[in-house]
Formats: structure tokens, sequence, C-alpha cells
């Protein structure tokens, strides 16, 4: 019995290794082994030069793709060509495979996977840090920017579809890529065809292309905003913003109400129990690891762009120009000496100090006449009607410090015990339920090391403070 177990075990692996090959068209190679994702109708390799080396990106279409209207089939080739841009990526040349001529585009390799590969990370668990997401948001509006200075709709943002590469001196930079749903499209033109990955679809796409019911509704370019806006929750956050009981791929009728009966402003629904109600929420989680200062310009933005109603919903100008004028702004670390917190105060240079003074108030609910400074040790006057370049400049280990002359109480730095996130281990041996906790353990350990830092660096701030103080 054992002879005849290892033998067809040795069949199996002989019959895998031949199902791995070898492929190639006139300037590229690659194997099989080296997929780098798949979809319906096609694969993307790794590739090599044959002469010089380069890694690249090819993909290779399948049979299936070939069942489509020849106009669909090169489309993605007609809007790669039009497109050059850093954050898009870019479109080396097209070719054939030798021996099955299917179409193989090669493509730019961002070696360093994809925003959903960051997002997958425990360490970015509950969203990505301030810094990197900022990039993020950067990285998109720049290529969405693009792509509607030449009247392209892509109709498949997500985080699978956002590439990351990694910049010279070790920054991130996000490309947008997989244009095989992008079409063209003016802002005043639409299309009924249906494309994109459910859990970030528009509402009204969802409903005619998972619940499968018959409409007859037109869609134009604002649902891309959608995309976006569902793309950027899950990178602030770590998690999606609609999440019926059971998850959206199990509970498909559930997901379609939370996102159309959501009410306008709510950024985010969930239905924690079975047949339960719908909670809504305004705001962005404890858990984000987004200052409060950017969460204040962050979610406006997701509450305009995340609306089913077309005349509630942005257009794609007051999109840019909001994201801009977020992505425009300079930061001003504040630690708050009576809180042991410390704050990013988002303010444009151009502003006065008095809109600077204002902004602090919103944050710590310290009034302008009630608010004193020091930096590095020195007391530091801040006359309101200069403009604020004349605030020092500031990091995170040397902030400006404030202090209160009033003697209201002061909330302390607000978190959620990390612990109350882990769920345990199910007594039975489910690999994927065993993963799935694993991560999450993961993610919270991180979330209590993060906790910690603060905790530490706000002790080490405030006793320097206190002694500048005295």
């Amino acid at each position: 019995m054992e002879s005849r177990t290892l033998e067809c075990s040795s069949r199996q692996k002989v019959a895998g290794s031949r199902g791995q090959e070898m492929q190639s068209t006139a300037n590229y190679l690659w194997h099989t082994d080296d997929l780098l994702g798949q979809g319906a109708t096609a694969s993307v390799y790794k590739a090599r030069n044959k002469k010089s080396g380069e890694l690249v990106a090819v993909k290779v279409f399948n049979a299936a793709s070939y069942l489509r209207p020849r106009e669909v089939q090169v489309r993605e080739f007609e809007v790669l060509r039009k497109l050059n841009h850093q954050n898009i990526v870019k479109l080396f040349a097209v070719e054939e495979t030798g021996a099955s001529r299917q179409k193989v585009l090669v493509m730019e390799y961002c070696s360093s996977g994809s925003l959903l590969t960051v997002l997958e990370s425990p360490e970015n668990a509950f969203g990505l840090s301030e810094d990197e997401f900022l990039v993020v948001l950067r990285c998109v509006v720049a290529g969405m920017n693009h792509l509607r200075e030449h009247g392209i709709v892509h109709r498949d943002i997500k985080p699978g579809n956002i590439m990351r590469l990694l910049g010279e001196e070790g920054q991130s930079i996000y490309k947008l890529t997989d244009f095989g749903a992008a079409r063209e499209l003016d802002d005043d033109e639409q299309f009924v065809s249906v494309y994109g990955t459910e859990e970030y679809l528009h509402p009204d796409m969802y409903e005619r292309a998972v619940l499968r019911k018959p409409q007859q509704k037109s869609f134009g370019v604002t649902v891309d905003l959608w995309s976006i806006g569902v793309t950027l929750y899950h990178a602030a956050t770590g998690s999606l913003p609609f999440i019926p009981f059971g998850g959206p791929r199990r509970n498909k009728e559930i997901m379609y109400r939370i996102t159309t009966e959501k009410p306008s402003g709510a950024i985010a629904g969930t239905q924690r129990q079975e047949n339960g109600p719908l909670e809504w929420s305004y705001a962005l989680p404890i858990t984000c690891q987004l200052s409060m200062g950017l969460q204040s310009q962050l979610v406006p933005v997701l509450a305009n762009i995340l609306e089913v109603e077309p005349a509630k919903c942005w257009g794609f100008d007051q999109f840019f120009a909001e994201t801009s004028d977020i992505l425009q702004r300079v930061v001003v670390h504040v630690f708050s000496l009576s809180q042991a917190v410390l704050h990013h105060v988002y303010i444009h240079a151009h502003n006065t100090i008095a809109i600077f003074l204002e902004a602090v108030y919103e944050q710590t609910s310290v009034a302008p006449q009630n608010q004193e400074y020091l930096f590095e040790g020195h007391l530091c006057v801040l006359e309101p009607s200069l403009s604020a370049q004349h605030i020092a400049h500031t990091t995170a280990r040397s902030p400006l410090t404030l202090c209160s002359v009033a003697t209201e109480t002061p909330k302390g730095l607000a978190f959620k015990d990390p612990a109350l996130d882990i769920t345990k281990f199910v007594p039975k041996v489910d690999l994927q339920a065993d993963y799935n906790t694993a991560k999450g353990v993961l993610g919270a350990g991180y979330q209590a090391l993060r906790l910690a830092r603060a905790l530490w660096a706000g002790q080490e701030l405030m006793l320097r403070g206190l002694h500048w103080f005295v």
C-alpha cells in the first residue's frame, strides 16, 4: 500500500511539472511559475528582456478573452498607448507568443506588489501610517487626473490595481494598472456595460452585476469616484467601509442595502448581528492611524464621493480641487501639554496665524485666547495677524508645546484596547480561519506597539515641556 502511494504522488509531481513551462515572445521570456496575478481574461507574469535581462511584467491573454468583441479586445492597448504618467504603469510593447500567437502586453514591473499587498500585512491591519496614506492619496489623485485629462474611465479601481514601486530614495510610488475595463468617456457621457470588483462597485452597477436585477440605468465617470472612496477608506482603516453580517460576499442583499440606504454624510455602514440593524458611522474608527487633523480634511471628501445619488455626489473637478487642497497643506506639530497628546494641524502656508490658532482650538478645545506656546525651551509668541509662514518649522520630535491658561478638564489620548480585536482560535482545524486569527493577533500586537510608542513619546514630550514651563 505504501509503495502505491509513493508511486501515485510521484506521478502527480511529474504531471504538475509538465504544466509549468517557459513561454516567450520575440523579445521577452518568462516561466509560468512566475505568476504575479490572474483574472478572468488574462494572467500577468514576471518576465525578462532576452537581450538586456531587464525585468518587466507581461500580461498574457487567455482563450476566453478572444470571445469578446474585437473592439473590446483592443481597447486596453489603445488606452495604454495614450497614457504617459509616473502614476500609471507604463506600456512598453504589444507582442505575441510564438506558437499560440496570444496577445501579450509588455509593461513596467512593480517589484513591491500592490496596495492590497501592503494592506494585507499585519502591520497595516488598522490602516496605513499617515505618511504612507498621503503618498497613496497623492499618487491616486495624480494618476486619476491624468486619466480624466485623456477622457478615460478606469471602471475597476481597487487596492489590487494600484501597484507599488520603490523610488531611488526608498519612497513608495503607487501606479494605477489593469486597464482591461477602461474606455474613453467624457464627463457628460454614459455607458451601460458592467465591470469591476463587487466590494468596490458603485451600488447601481452592483445591483445589475452582482444581484442580477434587470434595470435600465446607464453610468457615468463618477462610478470611479465611488471605487476611489472605498479604496481610500480601506487604505485609511485596513477594512472595507460597508460590511454586512457574514461579509460582503456572503450577504449580497444586505451589502446592497447598506450602500443604498446609507444616510447622506455617512462614510461606513456595518451589520454586527445576523438580521440585525444597520449601524452608520460618520467618522473614521478610533483605531485609524491618521491624525485628527488629517481626518477632519479627509472625511468630507469620503462623504461626498460615497454618495449614491448623482445630484449629491461630487464630480471629478470638485474631487481634484478638494484633494489638492489637502495635499498642498503643511503640517504644524503641536503637543498639548495638558492632554499629553501630539496633534497634526494642517494649514496653508498663506493662512494667517489666527486660522492656525482656530484649527488648534478645533482639535484641543483650548480657545485661541487661552493658548500659549513654547518652542525648544523658549516662549513663542504667535501674532494672529501674521502669516503662518512665521511659525517655526516643527517635527514630531520637535513640536510646538501648547500650554493652556484656562482650567478646563483636558482629554488625553483616546484609543481602543487592541486585545478587544483578538478573536479566539476555533476548536476544529481550519487553515483559513486559523490564518485569519493569527493575522488578527499579529495585527493587534502591532497596534499595541504603536500605542506604547505614542504613550512613551507623549511622556517624554510632557516631561520636557514641564521642565521648560517651570
